[in-house]
């Protein structure tokens, strides 16, 4: 007589190098977002070298930023149809090509031309890394690899400057500024032989349809956006720049339009139609563009101020940069931690408010400044309260946003919540880079501080209503990294937040 129990059901063993994975990812990634922060110290040697200007400068920072959002939106289909493996690999290698390009640019225009095709490569290889981490990990294990993977990101927000500052003052072999960008080739190409080596295969499915025009849409219409924000200062606003920006706001519309259509037709869009017709969630996309732009912004202009207006060198003008980091970590754990989970959505409150505070003590720390014994002690008050106020909102944005869709919609919200901060932060170099340099250029540095000031609390205002309108507590974080690989539209490649 047969035995009536079911037999067991065999589960495959979890890949022995997954862990090697993970390594590789980590030291990918923070590679990739390292290179969003390293080339703020460069300004000063950048117009000596290149002749950069002002806008040339806004464009090497922020045109990265602007390219590595706009491809955060295709990126995930990209790797769903031809394979995560081979998709990472290829943005691999090109992130690691790009970056010795940008080192051998011979002229400002040649570098940002190189800087726009780095961050689309590293849009490819920031994705498919996090879609390999779910193909490889699951459960319990996939929660703690992300627990520790965003906060390791972090660190490549928080050392670009100081690192890019050191690599500069050190002028390691006569290179200057070339060294933060050739800094990336032992690591890429060390990272690419492991990847090729141990990451499994596995195919694509080449039925995934990629959304080509829609993809476009999201480009040209981020261009139309940022070109007259870099130019219009540098030219006098001239009439095209006005009419660029009407045009990038009816860009935005017609891929909205275009993705209803496309998901109607029975075709996957790049985004979930749905979450647009979600309230808490198209508020929440301007709330992250608003800060996120204020933030990354504000953080140039710090580091404009003490290099040209202060005369620090790149070295010290990166360290310049570690009581905003040190604050910022400080603010994220204590928001981490515990705050989130006890106060709910008052912690996106309290954290501009405490921004704010921060903004108002550097205000009057500016007030008795003297320039000839100006030492970065004088302002660590000010942008370290500040620091820990951005912190509590990092921490926590995304998680209260996410709450706001269903969980089938997860790594499609992700993807487009990453894409806007990513393209905000490009945004806020423009303006705030613009908003600088107005009263730069007659000396008045200690003005074009405050001025940057006065346009982030109103941003900051502006993002403190616009919390008023989300839910009331945050996504748990295992349920804001999706479900199965394949039940989103943005697949398994769709992004936590990108830690500045």
């Amino acid at each position: 007589m047969r035995d009536p129990s079911p037999t067991p059901v065999r589960t495959a063993e979890p890949y022995r190098w997954r862990w090697l994975i993970l390594a590789v990812m980590i030291v990918a990634e923070i590679m990739d977002l390292l290179d969003a922060s390293i080339v703020n110290v460069a300004g000063p040697d950048l117009e000596k070298s290149l002749g950069a200007g002002s806008v040339g400068l806004q464009w090497v920072i922020g045109g990265y930023a602007l390219t590595l959002g706009a491809g955060l939106v295709l990126g995930g289909r990209l790797g769903d149809r031809y394979g995560r493996r081979r998709m990472f690999l290829a943005g691999l290698a090109a992130f690691t090509a790009a970056s010795l390009l940008c080192a051998a640019a011979p002229n400002t225009g040649t570098l940002i031309a190189f800087r726009l095709l780095q961050g689309t490569a590293g849009a490819m290889l920031l994705l498919q890394g996090l879609g390999l981490l779910r193909e490889n990990f699951s459960g319990p294990e996939l929660t703690r690899v992300f627990a520790i993977f965003g906060p390791v990101l972090g660190l490549g927000g928080i050392i670009g400057p100081v690192l890019g500052g050191f690599l500069i003052e050190g002028d390691f072999f006569g290179l200057g500024w070339r060294s933060v960008f050739l800094v990336n080739l032992p690591v890429g190409i060390a990272a690419l032989i492991v990847a090729a080596k141990f990451v499994p295969r596995k195919a694509g499915d080449r039925t995934v349809r990629v959304d080509l025009t829609g993809a476009a849409l999201v480009m040209v219409s981020c261009a139309l956006l940022v070109l007259p924000l870099n130019q219009g200062q540098e030219e006098g606003w001239p009439l095209w720049t006005w009419l660029s920006m009407a045009a990038s706001v009816a860009g935005f519309a017609l891929f909205a339009l275009q993705q209803r259509r496309t998901a109607a037709a029975g075709r996957e869009p790049l985004v979930t139609p749905g979450l647009l017709r979600k309230p808490a969630f198209t508020v929440g996309l301007g709330g992250i563009a608003l800060f996120f732009g204020g933030l990354i912004g504000s953080q140039l202009v710090l580091t404009l101020f003490l290099q040209i207006g202060r005369h620090f060198t790149a070295g010290e003008a990166g360290l310049g940069n570690l009581p905003l980091a040190v604050g910022t970590a400080i603010g994220g754990a204590v928001s981490g931690a515990f705050l989130a989970d006890r106060i709910g959505r008052k912690v996106l409150q309290v954290g501009p408010l405490v921004q704010l505070a921060g903004a108002a003590v550097l205000w009057r720390e500016l007030d008795g400044l003297d320039a000839a014994s100006f030492s970065i002690w004088d302002i660590v008050p000010g942008v370290t309260v500040a620091g820990v106020g951005a912190g509590m909102v990092i921490a926590a944005l995304f998680s209260f946003i996410l709450a706001a869709v269903d969980d089938d919609e997860i790594g499609s919200a992700s993807g487009v919540l990453s894409a806007v901060q990513a393209v905000g932060g490009s945004i806020g170099v423009a303006v705030f880079g613009s908003v600088f340099f107005t009263r730069a250029e007659s000396g008045d540095f200690t003005g074009g501080f405050r001025y940057a000031l006065i346009v982030q609390a109103c941003l900051l205002l502006v993002f403190l209503a616009i919390t008023f309108l989300l839910p009331r507590k945050g996504r748990p974080e295992e349920g804001q990294h999706g479900g199965t690989p394949t039940a989103t539209a943005e697949g398994p490649g769709a992004a936590p937040p990108l830690t500045v």
